[in-house]
């Protein structure tokens, strides 16, 4: 048996790539007949190229109607498993875009497989990591990506920020309790104003956001999803600054009259019967082991009762 010998070693010994072991991938997305090549076309011709390349073809993998957006495909996920264990030394595909989403995302990947010496190679574009020449071309391509990257964010950034000074609100959901104007503004609105005030009182009696979500529920009320309420989506209105009229986005962080509908004492002391109770869990402490086994056996001796009486 040839040990496996990585890619590294053999570029430092100078030796051909001849013996390379490839990993054919292919993938077609939901919407198959808007493609150029079928599954079989592009693993025809990948396999053509690896062999012209003198690459033995380890392995063939398929993706059929699998989108491209993450790497949650039955298929890629079972070729990575193989990359980390080194069963092969290349990954060949016919297009970038059937292996990965962007640029960006092949950056990341290619940055995780290098870690396993393995590599890529692409058959229609410039992408080929096996030589010290395409493994520069590719940090090239990577540095513009993260170029490209950085400016998005930065973009991003400014948008928000301006967003923020004109205090906007930064997608077309508003909190319960709102409408958006014609400018993403929002304004209060006063049917749902009334179901604000009424969460936050019903915590302050009930001290407990189950009870609240439960009364709720009982009457019919609904979240502004169409949907019942639950513990989680109570606590998320009790802890919404917004309703204080504290509007924060971006660098920005600031008190707009027109926006509260909590006065500060209420909201106040709902932050604190929150966290008494946050601290009285912390505080609380755990069942003795003793008594843990204690009810597993119990448990257990019930449950031999139900099956010996089932007999």
């Amino acid at each position: 048996m040839v040990d496996h010998i990585s890619i590294r070693e053999r570029v430092r010994e100078g030796e051909e790539d001849r013996s390379l072991r490839a990993a054919v991938y292919a993938r077609t997305s939901s919407n198959s007949r808007a493609e150029s090549y079928s599954l079989d076309e592009q693993v025809k011709r990948a396999v053509d190229r690896c062999h012209s390349l003198g690459w033995d073809v380890a392995f063939v993998y398929r993706d059929e109607s699998e989108s491209g957006d993450n790497t949650d495909r039955p298929m890629f996920q079972t070729m990575l498993d193989a990359a980390k264990r080194q069963a092969f030394d290349v990954v060949v595909f016919w297009k970038l875009d059937r292996f990965s989403r962007s640029l960006m995302h092949a950056v990341q990947l290619e940055e995780e497989l290098r870690g396993y010496d393995v590599y890529l190679y692409s058959v229609t574009e410039q992408i080929d990591t096996t030589s010290a020449t395409g493994r520069f071309n590719f940090r090239n391509l990577a540095s513009a990506a993260e170029f490209e990257r950085d400016m998005i964010k930065q973009r991003t950034r400014i948008g928000i920020n301006g967003m923020a000074e004109e205090r906007k609100w930064p997608n077309d959901d508003p909190p319960l309790g709102y409408t958006l104007t014609s400018e993403n503004k929002l304004s209060v609105d006063d049917q749902q104003r009334e179901l604000v005030v009424e969460i936050f009182q019903m915590y302050i009696e009930e001290r407990s956001m189950p009870e609240v979500a439960s009364r709720l529920n009982e009457r019919g009320s609904t979240t502004t999803e169409g949907g019942e309420w639950t513990p989680r989506a109570v606590g998320d209105i009790l802890r919404n600054e917004i309703y204080r009229g504290i509007y924060e986005l971006g660098d920005v962080s600031e008190h707009v009259p027109e926006y509260q509908i909590i006065d500060d004492e209420t909201f106040d002391q709902v932050r604190d019967i929150r966290m008494r109770f946050q601290q009285e869990d912390a505080s609380r402490p755990s069942m003795p082991t003793s008594r843990k086994e204690q009810i597993a056996y119990e448990v257990r001796d019930r449950y031999q009762e139900y099956l010996d009486g089932c007999h």
